[in-house]
């Protein structure tokens, strides 16, 4: 659901926005800007995968992850969360009926494999920081998922970035405030798009509305492929 304004003519104005910064966007590709994208501190780098770079790695990625296989896990609520999700690194991210922690294996008893090194590669060119990450989430969006408006807290502290990387169908990817409601900005990202959410967007609230299924021919059957890489510990 849309939040920070009322009925229709919220609706519209963000439509709007949303179209107003796709064509800003569209506008500095076209210019060869090949810098991030700044919305509310969350740095987007447009298409920093080459299409051969995202092939490859999602190819590793299914190997790397063939003991520790994406699952639903079963939420507090008692519902299961609609994307599937596995992990890699020394921590795996692990929400369950008691609620949100990390853990060093997988639900089958398998320690989580390591972060691929070309994965690594893309948060030490972007991150920043000299740290690396212990802990890389995979979300799998099947058609018709979501994930709701959220903030990444469940780290051991805040002062090192997320860094995330899309592949496979476009997602509206929603950027909100450090408190829940307010206004938001939205825009759709694309099969290798990596963003790096530090500063003032480290603990801004933020989702995926929905996935534009079939958008992409990345995945065989479709779908998205969303990796957040952080330092869990």
């Amino acid at each position: 659901m849309l939040q920070g304004g009322n009925g229709h003519e919220f609706c519209e104005n963000h439509l709007r926005l949303t179209n107003f910064l796709e064509l800003q966007d569209h506008r500095a590709l076209a210019a060869g800007m090949m810098g991030p994208l700044l919305f509310r501190d969350f740095k987007i780098y447009r298409e920093y995968l080459t299409l051969s770079e995202q092939k490859a790695l999602v190819e590793e990625l299914r190997v790397a992850a063939a003991d520790t296989p994406p699952f639903q896990p079963v939420l507090r609520s008692g519902k299961r969360m609609s994307v599937r999700i596995t992990s890699f690194g020394a921590r795996g991210w692990l929400p369950d009926q008691t609620g949100y922690q990390y853990a060093a294996q997988h639900p089958n008893g398998t320690p989580w494999p390591p972060i691929p090194t070309s994965v690594l590669k893309i948060w030490q060119a972007v991150s920043e920081v000299d740290r690396l990450p212990d802990s890389c989430l995979m979300n799998f969006y099947g058609e018709d998922t979501k994930m709701g408006m959220h903030q990444d807290r469940d780290e051991a502290g805040f002062d090192w970035p997320v860094v995330s990387v899309s592949l496979g169908d476009e997602a509206l990817f929603r950027m909100g405030n450090t408190t829940r409601g307010g206004k938001t900005e939205s825009i759709w990202l694309r099969s290798g798009d990596v963003v790096v959410m530090g500063g003032a967007a480290r603990l801004a609230y933020h989702g995926i509305d929905r996935i534009r299924f079939g958008s992409s021919t990345l995945l065989k059957k479709g779908g998205r492929l969303n990796l957040t890489l952080r330092v869990a510990g």
